[in-house]
């Protein structure tokens, strides 16, 4: 297993637009770094693996601050047992950090997304700190169009997930 600081987790939201029509979404990275970039570096809402917490815990948690939407009650369900998740595995990105992606299905409003922040000096050496959002937009996109603006190590994922729907729907 990697080190802590080594592993993220994520969800993969998706919802049914008609009976054979999925569309995920995707989330682009927030700050100055990525303004002008768009294909290849979105990413599933995600975030770091804490000391002691399972991947599940963390991709709702990270969903939540990420996106401003909480996926599950924790005051009516605190150990988040009933929420239907497909498991998607896990991928590795170019810098060595394995991600864990979850299949849920819901809808929210993209317009209405709001993301905690981070800080970082801007402009470089600058001695300024500024604060930007972890993402500045999400948003709803057919799987072809999700695998175009994903970071190409995580386009598994929807390819997972449209394995599992593929499943359930044959049983």
């Amino acid at each position: 297993m990697a080190p802590t600081g080594r592993r993220s987790a994520g969800i993969l939201l998706y919802r049914r637009r008609a009976p054979d029509t999925v569309e995920v979404l995707v989330a682009h990275p927030g700050g100055p770094l990525w303004a002008a970039k768009d294909d290849g570096v979105w990413s599933v809402p995600k975030g770091l693996v804490e000391a002691g917490e399972s991947e599940w815990t963390t991709a709702l948690r990270e969903f939540a601050e990420e996106t401003g939407t909480h996926i599950a009650d924790p005051g009516l369900d605190p150990l988040h047992l009933d929420l239907v998740h497909l498991d998607l595995g896990e991928v590795r990105l170019k810098s060595g950090k394995r991600v864990h992606g979850f299949g849920v299905e819901g809808d929210l409003d993209a317009e209405a997304v709001h993301s905690n922040t981070f800080e970082m000096m801007w402009p470089p050496r600058s001695g300024r700190m500024q604060s930007f959002p972890e993402i500045d937009r999400v948003q709803w996109c057919d799987p072809d169009t999700a695998r175009r603006k994903l970071n190409p190590a995580q386009t598994p994922f929807v390819d997972r997930l449209l394995d599992a729907l593929a499943g359930q729907s044959s049983r």
